[in-house]
């Protein structure tokens, strides 16, 4: 780890215009470790420019730096970075001729590994966390407005703390980071709790969907949901974390259609149940407890495929 955290100091030193790059249809750690990063190297006087295929989603552009968040890189850059991403074509269309990046940040552990250089932690519970530890060891210093998007990293990829996976090093992370004078509970609030009343419209499409089948409990969001409800992402609004309370079942998933294709998300709801390997064999990834996919085609030509798949591959 010395050594690698010697390759991306020296890297880092030697670049003046930088590119940070994450996946399609961004989560809030994906966002958090791309401004954290971003708003870091700019204090170290570098060139950044922060590029999301999707934009921004609007719950998050309270955070600090995120109107520097753009859907398109211009010019010429002679670092390239990705964070939180285990699939280089999760990064979007736009990158498929692209290079592939100098340095891969990421804490998936279907993550292929496609940087020159790799800093892949899986036992990290987000890619934020894993800044957090590293920031400091690159020369980078940890300011308030980095401190705030890491935390928001963290807090969203563990559900608030309560994910399997978290640790007391986990929680002393964000104690340190709580130490630059972060407002913790209006993050915490804004991230996993305040939603827009048109996710909330969307929110109670994907929940009269509910279906059982095994000890699998899934919904189902189309796009004329979207445009009845009014809400304007492309994503399932978090309705997979409220699937994931619901008692006496071993998988929560979300169906959620495309334009061409279809988004899914698998939830582990009991201890040991690997849901990464049933969206690896769908070209997705992911970690043990949460992973997902995006599939072309139509819901009604794919669902009963996916559900099966996942019975089997579970033994369900």
């Amino acid at each position: 780890m010395k050594d690698i955290d010697a390759e991306i100091n020296a890297k880092i030193k030697s670049a003046k215009n930088i590119l940070i790059v994450s996946h399609v249809r961004p989560d809030g750690d994906a966002i958090g470790t791309m401004l954290g990063l971003g708003l870091a190297l700019q204090q170290a006087d570098k060139t950044v420019q922060m590029v999301l295929n999707d934009g921004l989603p609007a719950s998050f552009r309270h955070l600090p730096g995120s109107e520097q968040i753009k859907k398109q890189f211009q010019g010429e850059v002679d670092l390239f970075i990705t964070v939180d991403c285990a699939d280089f074509r999760r990064t979007g269309k736009q990158f498929e001729n692209f290079r592939m990046p100098e340095i891969n940040i990421d804490h998936h552990v279907t993550n292929e590994k496609f940087g020159q250089l790799n800093l892949i932690e899986p036992e990290a519970v987000a890619t934020s966390a894993i800044l957090t530890d590293h920031l400091p060891k690159w020369g980078l210093e940890i300011t308030q407005a980095v401190a705030a998007n890491l935390a928001t990293g963290i807090v969203t990829d563990t559900l608030g703390f309560r994910t399997s996976n978290t640790t007391p090093a986990s929680l002393r992370q964000m104690a340190l980071l709580m130490e630059t004078g972060i407002n913790m509970p209006e993050l915490y609030n804004r991230a996993l709790v305040s939603r827009s009343l048109s996710a909330a419209r969307y929110w109670g499409a994907g929940l009269s969907s509910l279906k059982t089948m095994d000890g699998i409990v899934y919904g189902t969001l189309r796009r004329a949901d979207r445009k009845e409800a009014g809400y304007g992402g492309n994503d399932d609004a978090d309705l997979i974390n409220v699937i994931s309370a619901i008692e006496d079942h071993t998988v929560g998933m979300v169906f959620v259609e495309q334009h061409d294709s279809v988004k899914i998300s698998w939830r582990a709801l009991q201890p040991g149940v690997d849901v990464a390997q049933i969206a690896k064999y769908f070209g997705g990834g992911g970690h043990k407890a949460a992973a997902g996919a995006d599939i072309p085609g139509t819901v009604d030509e794919i669902q009963s495929r996916v559900l099966q798949t996942t019975r089997e591959m579970l033994n369900l």
